[in-house]
C-alpha cells in the first residue's frame, strides 16, 4: 500500500468582515474549489473544471432545532489543509485495487453570537470530483441536538439535460425521464407518497451540460442521517437539499461527536469517466470485517420469477385473516400453486448444480403469506417457521450434496419493528440449517412508527441488518431500501440492494423502456450493485395476460450482466425457458461476477453503453454492449487484451430481424480468434446488445 498525507494548519482570526476565501485544486489541477463567507456569515463554496464553471457559488449550512444553527452569523476560526494518497483492495469490485488520491481542506466555522459553537467543513477534491460533510466536535452545551434542516445548495450554471426520478421518501421505483431542469415536473407522476412538491428530486442526479461536462450529485456514507433528496428550481436551476423527515417532522437527531454523510459532486468532460469514479467508495471507510474469507460472490436462479408471472404464488392456502400464531397449517388446503414447496426447489437446485450456479433464491417457503400485501400488520411472519410443503432439512441436504446454497428470504411486510425483535432468532435458524446467503424485502408502508424507507430511523436499521447479519457470517441483499451509497466497502457483507426500478417491472406493469438500464449505471448504480435479476430469454407471452413483455432482446439480457455491476447476479428466467436457449445460456453460465479490471469503452446516458471487464485471477475478459430503442453500429477495439495473446471472442449479438417489439429472441452466436491489434464492428438492434466472452487460445 501507498500511503501519504500532509497536513498544512492555519489560524485565522474570526474578527472583521473579510470573506475568509480558501481555493483548493484536485492533484492534478483539474478541478478548483473554492471557499468562503458572505457578508451575513453564510458558508458558501464553487467548483469549477478548468474554465468551465460546475457550481456557482452556493449556500452551506445545518439549522439546529431551538438552538442557534450553523448556517449564517459565522466567522472563521481555523483552516487546515492536506492532501492523501493510497491504494486500497477491494473484497470484492470491478477493479483489483483502488487509488484513493485528494487533497481535503477542513474549515472550522464558529458562532459569532454566544454560546459560540464551532463546526467543521471539510472538503476533498479528487480529480473525479469533489466530496464535502459536516463535522461536530463534542464540545460543551452542546451533545445532543435536533438537525430541522440543511442549507446545502448545488447552483448550477445553466439549464442542464437531467435524468431523474421524483424524490419520493419511499419508492425509487421509477422509470426515469429524461428532460431540462427547467421542465422537472413530478406532480403528474404516480404513485408518488410524499407532500406536495412537484419539483422534488433523487440522487443520485445525473445531469449534462451544453458546455461538454457531465455532473453527477449524490452522496457517499450514508450513517444515522436521513437520505438527501434535491428541490429544483427551474428558474434559476439551483438544486437545494431536502432530508427525509421522520414521522414527526424531525430530520436527524445526533450526538457530538458527529457528523453528515459526505455530499458528492463527481465531474468530467466524458460519459464513461463519470462511470469510472471511484470516488463514492474512496469516501466510505474501509472493511470493519476482520476476516472476509467467508464473503463469496455468486449467481444463483431462484423461485421468484413463476411468482412474478403469475404461473405460481407465495402464498401456502387462499385462506385470508390467519393470524401468525395459533394456526395449524397442516390443516390448510394447499392451493396447488405454490412455488416454494419441495420437490419445485429441487428442480432449481438440479439446474444450478448442472450449470455450475452456486445459489437458489426461494421466496415464500415462510408462513404468513396469506395476509401480507395491503393489511400492514404488525405481525406477520416469523422467519423462522416453514410452510408445510417446504421441508428445511431435506432442501439443505439436497442442496449440500450438489454444492448449492439455499438464498434465504425474509419479507418483512414494512413491519421492521417485528423484523428486528426476530432477527436474532431468523439468523440462528439460518446458521443452523446451513443458509449463508439472505435476500430482506421491506415492501409497503414502515409500521407501526410511521417512518419513511429513507429516513434516519431506517437508513440506522439497515446498517444494524449489515451488522447483525455479518456478525452471523450472511451476506445480505436488501430490497425496497434506501438507495446505496458507498456502504458496501465497509460492510463487504453488503452485497446488494433493489432501491430502483428492477426487471420485475416487466411482468407486472407497462415495463422498463428500453433506454432504462443505459440510464441506471449513470444514477442508482453510482452509489453500489444493484440487484437487477436480469437474464430473462422467455420475452413475450410469460404471464396469463400475454400483455406484458420484457423491453429488450434476448442479447441484450445477457449483456446486462456485464454492464450492470454486481457481485450477486440472478438467472432469473425458468429453468425451462433457459433449456430452451442453452447455447445462449453458456454466456450466464461463464460470465464472472468479480472483476480485476473494468473499463467502459464507449457510454452516453441515456442511448447506449460498452462494457469491458476482466475476470478475477484471470486472463479473460467479458463484454457488453447495450443500446437504447435505437438500433446502432459499436466499433469496437481490443487493445484491453494481453498483447501477444490469442483468444477465442465468443460473440452472443442480435440475430436477423432482431427487434425488442417485433423479434426480441432472434440472436446468433458466432466465433472468432482475436488479438489485441483485432477490432469488431457490434450491430445492435433496436432495444438490443451484445455480449462476449474473450478467452485465451493455448499455444
Amino acid at each position: 500500500m501507498n500511503y501519504k498525507i500532509v497536513v498544512v494548519s492555519a489560524l485565522i482570526s474570526s474578527a472583521g468582515n473579510s470573506t475568509h476565501a480558501q481555493t483548493i485544486h484536485s492533484p492534478s489541477g483539474k478541478l478548483a474549489l473554492r471557499f468562503s463567507l458572505s457578508a451575513a456569515g453564510e458558508p458558501t463554496y464553487q467548483l469549477s473544471y478548468g474554465a468551465k464553471p460546475v457550481l456557482k457559488p452556493s449556500r452551506l449550512g445545518v439549522l439546529v432545532k431551538g438552538q442557534p444553527g450553523f448556517e449564517q452569523g459565522l466567522t472563521v476560526a481555523r483552516v487546515d489543509s492536506s492532501q492523501h494518497d493510497d491504494t486500497w483492495t477491494p473484497v470484492w469490485g470491478e477493479t483489483k485495487t483502488i487509488r484513493n488520491h485528494y487533497r481535503e481542506l477542513a474549515v472550522t466555522v464558529q458562532q459569532a453570537a454566544a454560546p459560540r459553537r464551532r463546526m467543521v467543513l471539510r472538503f476533498r477534491v479528487f480529480d473525479d470530483g469533489l466530496g464535502f460533510r459536516y463535522e461536530w466536535a463534542a464540545q460543551p452545551g452542546f451533545t445532543y441536538f435536533v438537525v430541522s434542516g440543511e442549507r446545502t445548495e448545488f447552483n448550477l450554471p445553466a439549464d442542464h439535460k437531467a435524468f431523474w426520478i421524483p424524490g419520493d421518501y419511499d419508492s425509487n421505483e421509477y422509470a426515469y425521464t429524461t428532460s431540462r431542469l427547467s421542465a422537472v415536473n413530478t406532480t403528474p407522476i404516480k404513485p408518488i407518497e410524499l407532500p406536495a412538491a412537484p419539483t422534488r428530486v433523487q440522487t443520485p442526479l445525473m445531469l449534462k451540460a451544453d458546455n461538454g461536462l457531465y455532473v453527477n450529485i449524490h452522496e457517499a456514507a450514508l450513517v444515522n442521517y436521513p437520505a438527501m433528496m434535491l428541490n429544483v428550481d427551474t428558474k434559476t436551476f439551483g438544486l437545494a437539499s431536502q432530508l427525509v423527515p421522520d414521522a414527526v417532522g424531525n430530520l436527524a437527531y445526533l450526538q457530538a461527536p458527529e457528523h453528515t454523510p459526505w455530499r458528492t459532486v463527481v465531474v468530467a468532460d466524458n460519459a464513461p469517466a463519470v462511470l469510472a469514479s471511484k470516488l463514492i467508495l474512496n469516501l466510505n471507510e474501509p472493511s470493519k470485517i476482520a476476516d472476509t474469507g467467508w464473503i463469496k460472490p455468486q449467481k444463483f436462479v431462484g423461485v421468484w420469477w413463476e411468482m412474478q408471472t403469475g404461473k405460481a404464488t407465495w402464498n401456502y392456502a387462499d385462506t385470508t385473516n390467519i393470524k401468525l400464531a395459533g394456526t395449524n397449517w397442516n390443516k390448510l388446503k394447499p392451493n396447488g400453486r405454490h412455488g416454494a414447496n419441495t420437490a419445485n426447489v429441487k428442480r432449481y437446485i438440479d439446474f444450478a448444480a448442472a450449470h455450475h450456479i452456486p445459489g437458489v433464491l426461494v421466496e415464500g417457503w415462510n408462513v404468513g403469506w396469506e395476509d401480507w400485501v395491503g393489511n400492514w400488520k404488525e405481525e406477520v411472519f416469523d422467519f423462522v417457521t416453514p410452510y408445510p410443503d417446504f421441508d428445511v432439512d431435506e432442501l439443505r441436504n439436497y442442496a449440500a450434496d450438489k454444492g448449492v446454497n439455499i438464498i434465504m428470504h425474509h419479507e418483512t411486510s414494512g413491519s421492521v419493528t417485528n423484523y428486528e425483535r426476530r432477527q436474532e432468532d431468523a439468523y440462528k435458524f439460518m446458521n443452523d440449517h446451513g443458509y449463508t446467503s439472505l435476500k430482506t424485502g421491506y415492501v409497503g408502508k414502515i409500521i407501526p412508527r410511521g417512518e419513511h424507507h429513507d429516513g434516519q430511523w431506517m437508513v440506522n436499521h439497515y446498517l444494524r441488518t449489515a451488522q447483525k447479519t455479518a456478525a452471523s457470517r450472511i451476506m445480505v441483499d436488501m430490497h425496497e431500501s434506501v438507495r446505496p451509497t458507498g456502504l458496501h466497502r465497509t460492510y463487504p457483507n453488503w452485497l446488494a440492494c433493489e432501491a430502483a426500478r428492477g426487471n420485475e417491472f416487466n411482468a407486472f406493469s407497462e415495463g422498463n423502456p428500453p433506454e432504462h438500464e443505459t440510464i441506471l449505471p449513470f444514477t442508482r448504480f453510482m452509489g453500489g450493485p444493484m440487484d437487477y435479476t436480469p437474464g430473462i430469454f422467455k420475452l413475450t407471452n410469460y404471464e396469463p395476460t400475454g400483455q406484458r413483455r420484457v423491453h429488450t432482446t434476448l442479447a441484450k439480457q445477457l449483456a446486462l450482466y456485464v454492464t450492470l455491476y454486481s457481485p450477486l447476479q440472478m438467472a432469473a428466467d425458468l429453468p425451462e425457458n433457459y433449456n430452451a436457449h442453452l447455447d445462449a445460456f453458456k454466456f450466464i453460465e461463464d460470465v464472472p461476477v468479480d472483476w480485476d479490471d473494468t473499463r467502459i469503452l464507449a457510454a452516453e446516458p441515456g442511448d447506449y453503453i460498452t462494457t469491458v471487464r476482466q475476470a478475477k485471477g484471470k486472463d479473460e475478459w467479458y463484454l457488453g454492449s447495450i443500446t437504447d430503442e435505437n438500433a446502432r453500429t459499436q466499433p469496437i477495439k481490443l487493445d484491453f487484451l494481453t498483447p501477444g495473446q490469442r483468444y477465442e471472442a465468443t460473440i452472443y449479438a442480435d440475430g436477423k430481424g432482431a427487434d425488442w417489439q417485433k423479434n426480441p429472441a432472434s440472436y446468433q452466436i458466432t466465433k472468432q480468434v482475436v488479438t489485441s491489434k483485432s477490432a469488431l464492428t457490434l450491430k445492435l438492434a433496436p432495444g438490443g446488445g451484445a455480449a462476449i466472452s474473450f478467452k485465451p487460445v493455448k499455444k
